[in-house]
């Protein structure tokens, strides 16, 4: 087998880049044969791929081979078809939903991963999520990936956004924006945007949002008023909201309840004997934050707020009805 026999250069120092991605060392007998050259060939890909940027380790021995290494660069990623559509498919699913933990880092690659997906491969990437439910929690309101995708695509490319919008009362109207930021709250994603018909800013929820799309007119990014782009969400949405100093111990490890609590209620202090302590402000209802302690899967004890005492008291009642026998 010859370099000549096989693809021509380009197209085979990508494969060759898709196999070392793979995490595993590759020996040069196998790459040789998976792409169709000689072992001569791939070291010359090899040397062609350093010259590139791309860290290639190479070990000697009967045992040894090739291994990409983490370098100070991130190398542009290369996925072949089924890895390209496993995390398209991944992020959808997870952008669809508020869940706790997704970033709008998760968006920006989504929105960057389906830019530049074949029309084969979108199509295989929509029918999966089609074909597929979820299992979620239910603490979100459900979002299209489409929507959170085009909003993420026009602020990044700082281009004006048309959508409609329903607010809290049911009544619907047109928006013009200039995007700025996608935020999620752990349990909703709200848009930050200039409102052109407003001349204001304004917050919008993401799950009342509907046919999104960029109008193609450029913009110059105006000042935001109140710091970053979560702090003028926290003073909008959470202005004038009843808020609640939650004061709860646990009697398990802090790591363990961190895992089980959202993030937005802050971090857990260890105290030392297996136990930890949550103090927090909250302004989410008492009732969603007594269901979310109940389900920490571990014992705990409400020291405040008030509220929140009776409603655990109320809800351990209720449940322990829910287990009685039913009458004959």
């Amino acid at each position: 087998m010859t370099g000549a026999t096989g693809a021509q250069t380009p197209v085979r120092l990508l494969q060759l880049l898709s196999l070392l991605q793979t995490p595993r060392e590759w020996p040069g007998g196998e790459l040789a044969e998976r792409l169709g050259v000689s072992r001569r060939t791939v070291r010359r890909d090899v040397d062609r791929l350093r010259e590139l940027g791309y860290p290639v380790r190479a070990t000697q021995g009967a045992l040894g081979g090739y291994r990409l290494v983490a370098g100070k660069a991130m190398p542009p990623l290369v996925l072949d078809d089924e890895e390209a559509v496993a995390i398209a498919v991944g992020l959808r699913a997870g952008a669809g939903h508020a869940v706790e933990g997704v970033e709008e880092a998760s968006v920006r690659a989504l929105a960057k991963l389906e830019q530049v997906l074949p029309a084969r491969l979108r199509h295989r990437v929509t029918a999966l999520q089609i074909a597929t439910m979820p299992l979620v929690s239910g603490d979100g309101a459900s979002i299209a990936p489409e929507t959170l995708t085009v909003m993420a695509t026009a602020a990044a490319g700082q281009e004006r956004l048309r959508f409609c919008y329903r607010t809290g009362d049911g009544t619907e109207s047109r928006r013009l924006t200039e995007p700025y930021r996608l935020v999620s709250t752990g349990r909703r994603w709200y848009l930050v945007a200039y409102d052109m018909d407003r001349e204001d800013w304004r917050t919008f929820r993401v799950d009342r949002v509907a046919e999104p799309f960029s109008t193609g007119a450029r913009f110059t990014p105006r000042e935001l008023p109140k710091g970053d782009a979560a702090e003028f969400i926290r003073q909008s949405v959470y202005r004038g909201q009843e808020s609640y100093a939650l004061d709860v111990t646990f009697e398990a490890p802090a790591e363990f309840v961190a895992s089980r609590l959202p993030s937005s209620l802050g971090g857990v202090e260890p105290l030392g004997d297996g136990t930890c302590r949550l103090r927090a402000e909250s302004t989410d209802s008492i009732e969603w934050l007594a269901v979310r302690l109940a389900v920490a899967d571990c014992d705990f004890t409400a020291h405040g707020p008030p509220e929140l005492i009776t409603c655990l008291r109320d809800m351990g009642a209720r449940l322990a009805r829910a287990t009685r026998p039913a009458r004959a």
